[in-house]
């Protein structure tokens, strides 16, 4: 398989993909073949705003379902065993940040989370921390300035 297309996950990260696969290609896609189907018994879809609903509906819907086939076919679940002291993708970091403590969790994109302190390891900051180690210090550019993060623990 090619490197390239490879997406890099968790276990529980993969799990929760395939439950949102499975709730939209069991689930959604059904509902909203029963909307389509009752918009359409009203009458003239031209004007009909049900139908135009709908079909943007299953649209978003079929889009996801597609893109989750093409995660879930290329997914490469991250082991953590052994990071030698070193940030790897799958690592808990804790940060001192400008006189406060942060914990964030090096995952791959598709399940990044940022308000759950799951950051992505190609975000700025998921790049900056991978390979880096306790007490060392990296800088990231943001919107409100340079922020400065020294690595207090890896697990």
């Amino acid at each position: 398989m090619n490197q390239q297309n490879d997406v890099f996950v968790t276990k529980e990260g993969l799990e929760k993909l395939k439950k949102e696969y499975e709730e939209l290609t069991n689930v959604k896609r059904k509902e909203v073949v029963k909307k389509l189907t009752a918009a359409r018994e009203l009458g003239d879809l031209s004007e009909n705003s049900a139908w135009q609903t709908a079909r943007e509906e299953q649209s978003f819907i079929e889009g996801r379902i597609e893109e989750l086939e093409e995660i879930l076919r290329n997914a490469k679940v991250i082991a953590v065993k052994n990071h030698n002291g070193v940030v790897i993708l799958g690592s808990k970091v804790k940060l001192h940040i400008d006189g406060t403590e942060e914990e964030f969790h090096i995952v791959g994109a598709p399940e990044a989370d940022p308000k759950k302190q799951k950051i992505s390891h190609e975000s700025p900051l998921g790049k900056a921390l991978l390979g880096k180690k306790i007490g060392d210090t990296v800088e990231i550019d943001a919107p409100l300035g340079r922020i400065k993060y020294r690595i207090i623990a890896i697990s």
